[in-house]
């Protein structure tokens, strides 16, 4: 055989072998993602080669960047961070997403998590008007617990004009990315039919709650763009034992029979491996398992997640999509710590449970399914 030709038949059969190994990952766990804060601008490029060193050789196939409202937004310019990122930036993100056969999902906190501590977030602070709590008042100094039940500031889902400017926000975000799916955040919605609201008050927690998942899931879907949503308002707290946080104590838990099957789950929990993915499963939803810093937890949820698509019936296998690492600090930040360039006390401290070492393990064990 000429050399040529030889190198041309082994080229083929590495391309076929690497196909086959791609569709047997794909028909282990289809979805495995990576969820984090957008980067600065200053940090894009530190951030496009991870994508290239270390997500795009992980196979990491989702990429959700929690962007809010840092973005030079062109159709509310009133809502840009002072910071936000350019398109340029943004182009940056996608490019090295796509050389990496990456789909990239942008969140923006829809309904819930309009404030952080005793910082109003931005759509709240420029429409104030849209607040569902409007005499609830920031504190100087924020606490938990407190008289007022604060933990984040939620817009008024019945407000006639908070669509037109959320749904302006969401369609560029969603256009910039170039992107077929939108993460509208909704965790841990604590105000919610407020009984001072005047559009609100007295109605059912758990229709408002789906009525706003409907709402924004038929707006995506007009230019066939998936929803994707964190899934701990879908739970009872109470029956579970749960909690407040991780799961619903305001009723709003009732809303999974209410919203659309096409909705994507995150399904979170960080303290232990609760089999909760069979409970949204069971309701015809698919969803996925989000870990955060505890690497021997993740594990065992990628191990499950792995044996509820082997062993669950032909209707409900497909619906367990697979794993997604969460990160609930900067991207920078987090890049300091993967890399070791974050040598402070508080890190030393954490050992291995840290989102770095958890997102290693767990798709060190991807790797071995």
């Amino acid at each position: 055989m000429k050399p040529i030709k030889a190198i041309l038949l082994l080229a083929l059969m590495f391309n076929v072998l690497f196909a086959n190994a791609q569709n047997s990952l794909d028909s282990v766990m289809p979805v495995r993602g990576f969820c984090i804060a957008a980067p600065t601008p200053k940090g894009v490029d530190d951030f496009v080669k991870f994508i290239n060193e270390e997500l795009g050789p992980r196979k990491v196939n989702v990429l959700i960047l929690r962007v809010d409202y840092n973005y030079q937004f062109e159709s509310h310019p009133e809502l840009r961070d002072t910071a936000g990122l350019s398109k340029a930036d943004i182009k940056k993100l996608v490019a090295a997403a796509k050389k990496n056969n990456i789909q990239i999902i942008p969140q923006v906190n829809l309904l819930g998590h309009q404030s952080w501590a005793n910082h109003t977030g931005k759509l709240l602070a420029v429409y104030p008007q849209y607040d569902e709590t409007p005499l609830v008042k920031m504190p100087e100094k924020y606490e938990w617990p407190n008289a007022d039940g604060l933990y984040c500031k939620s817009y008024c889902p019945l407000h006639p004009e908070v669509h037109k400017v959320v749904f302006d926000v969401v369609d560029e975000m969603c256009d910039a990315f170039e992107t077929n799916a939108f993460h509208a955040g909704m965790d841990e919605v604590f105000y919610i039919g407020d009984d001072k609201c005047p559009r609100c008050q007295g109605r059912d927690k758990a229709e408002l709650f789906a009525g706003e998942v409907r709402k924004i899931r038929d707006h995506l879907a007009q230019k066939n763009r998936q929803l994707w949503i964190w899934g701990d308002r879908l739970l009872d707290g109470k029956t579970t034992g749960m909690g407040m946080w991780e799961a619903s104590y305001n009723n709003t838990h009732r809303a999974v029979d209410m919203i659309p099957k096409d909705v994507m789950i995150c399904d979170w929990h960080y303290e232990r491996v609760d089999k909760t993915p069979v409970y949204f499963a069971m309701k015809g939803l698919n969803v996925v398992t989000c870990p955060w810093r505890k690497p021997e937890l993740a594990v065992l949820q990628t191990e499950d997640m792995a044996n509820f698509r082997k062993q669950a019936t032909r209707e409900m296998k497909d619906r367990y999509k697979g794993m997604m690492q969460t990160v609930w600090s900067g991207a920078e930040s987090f890049l300091d710590g993967f890399y070791g360039r974050n040598k402070n006390q508080q890190s030393a401290n954490a050992g291995t449970n840290t989102p770095w070492d958890c997102f290693r393990e767990m798709y060190k064990k991807i790797g071995e399914l």
